[in-house]
């Protein structure tokens, strides 16, 4: 599933994550500061426009992001040489990195934006002399600047990611065609080639872009909402605690995140168990096309009552699981605002500091949500990767999981293949 696209997938994912961590703590511990003796800094009030991409600090930034990607680009073109998908499987998952960080910096200009378009509002409203017309034209103005910057950029993303996604399956099926042989015995083996690839490509490249993105909104916007808390001194119940908007995103992304991680548990082992009930009554009906004693009232009968089954105990669990995850869901909506009731009663925050507030709170919280929100998806893949794995014991000559040596024991029975087949 990985090395035929991947050059030695695990020692390139983990010196990934490595590379990553040590190129985070050397900006802050090194080249951050060493920027700003060089005269590299931000703003004391950073820029709400275009203009943001330019500020020194920024640039400073980005030509060390360059260098960094480019490093860790060059070393692995060099330690897989001989792989055929290497400038997709590497530079393009450079490419969509650094596209992701855009994206972030994008969101944190839009917060930027939101200070002096809720404070404009707010006097306003509360009939402050000397505002115009323009005064909000000229900021819905530099807004659609960076909207169209935002919606190009995505676009071509868009266009990009679509062939990397297409490029991953063919290495699959290139890969999985030429062990044809050893796979064809397997239930479902068309299917699994055909679609399974196709699913499993595109759901763990949308999956992987958006840890990425969790990942870098954390690094990005922790620090906006740490400075943030300096607003909010006091919360309801808990009193008084510092850096009080930091440990509540915290808190109540870890609760969000346990909490359906586990009432969820389960599903991933019914979806992958329905697709396999499905496959065996849909291949039992294809065979009944050309053979006159396959698909027969019985064999029908009690393969349509395993599909029914199956579905029956999924409802039983996506209830209760949808009963906490629209829960938590609807509690996320207003627990913010909840907890910040006594620093607005305070006439401590105007309503453009509030909108920031919102903004990057939820950027925050959403990133460590990342398992609450992809929680339905990630359980799609794992039972996609349970089909897949079954290629791979067969590829390697390793027993089959369970269910699938239980399929080919029905095959086996019926005649469709030898008893004492190996796979």
């Amino acid at each position: 599933m990985f090395h035929s696209f991947f050059p030695r997938p695990k020692l390139f994912a983990l010196s990934g994550v490595v590379w990553a961590i040590v190129t985070i703590l050397a900006w802050y511990f090194v080249f951050d500061g060493l920027g700003a003796s060089f005269g590299y800094v931000m703003p004391e009030r950073e820029p709400y426009d275009l203009s943001y991409f330019l500020v020194p600090a920024n640039l400073w930034f980005y030509a060390y992001f360059a260098v960094c990607l480019v490093l860790f680009g060059g070393v692995w073109t060099v330690v897989a040489r001989d792989h055929s998908w290497k400038r997709w499987s590497i530079w393009g998952s450079l490419l969509i990195i650094a596209v992701t960080y855009f994206s972030v910096q994008v969101s944190v200009v839009i917060n930027n934006f939101r200070r002096p378009f809720g404070d404009l509002l707010q006097n306003a409203l509360a009939g402050k002399e000397g505002i115009t017309v323009w005064d909000f034209y000229d900021l819905q103005i530099v807004f659609a600047k960076i909207a169209f910057l935002s919606m190009g950029v995505a676009i071509l993303t868009d266009f990009f990611t679509s062939h990397y996604i297409f490029r991953w399956r063919t290495a699959l099926n290139d890969f999985y065609m030429s062990k044809w042989e050893k796979l064809r015995h397997i239930e479902g083996a068309s299917q699994r080639v055909q679609e399974d690839t196709m699913r499993f490509s595109s759901t763990l490249e949308g999956l992987g872009i958006n840890l990425i993105n969790s990942v870098m909104t954390l690094i990005v916007f922790l620090p906006i909402l740490f400075g943030l808390s300096s607003y909010v001194s006091e919360l309801p119940v808990i009193g008084e605690i510092p850096h009080a908007l930091f440990w509540l995103a915290i808190f109540w992304s870890a609760f969000g995140t346990v909490l359906l991680a586990t009432v969820g548990i389960k599903l991933p082992g019914l979806n992958f168990r329905n697709q396999r009930v499905e496959a065996a009554y849909r291949k039992e009906l294809v065979y009944g096309e050309d053979h006159a004693d396959r698909a027969q009232p019985l064999t029908v009968r009690e393969l349509y009552s395993n599909v029914r089954k199956n579905y029956f105990r999924m409802y039983w669990h996506y209830l209760y699981f949808n009963i906490a995850r629209y829960f938590y869901i609807q509690a996320d909506a207003n627990f913010l605002i909840i907890m910040l009731i006594p620093t607005i009663v305070a006439h401590k925050i105007t309503y453009g500091i509030f909108q920031q507030i919102l903004t990057a709170f939820g950027q925050v919280s959403n990133s460590f949500q990342y398992l609450v929100s992809s929680w339905t998806t990630i359980i799609e893949l794992l039972s996609i990767h349970k089909r897949l794995k079954a290629f791979e014991a067969a590829i390697e000559d390793k027993p089959l999981p369970e269910i699938d040596q239980h399929y080919l024991e029905r095959e086996a029975e019926a005649g469709e293949i030898a008893a004492d087949r190996p796979y």
